[in-house]
């Protein structure tokens, strides 16, 4: 997504396991390089830490 991606929208990368297809490769976002995964990130489930990114997103946008 060379413009980046809204709050809320699924990153075009992510694979259906959830795993980014990126990860490793020189092109995979600055800001997604960066984003460094804490417990209170990753929540209790896939679906809370999901609901905690969304939030973050939402938080952050311009």
């Amino acid at each position: 997504m060379p413009q980046g991606k809204p709050a809320g929208v699924r990153c075009a990368q992510l694979l259906p396991d959830l795993r980014c297809a990126l990860f490793g490769d020189p092109r995979r976002p600055p800001v997604c390089a960066s984003l460094k995964p804490s417990p209170g990130m990753c929540a209790g489930s896939a679906e809370q830490a999901l609901h905690g990114l969304l939030w973050l997103e939402q938080q952050t946008a311009p």
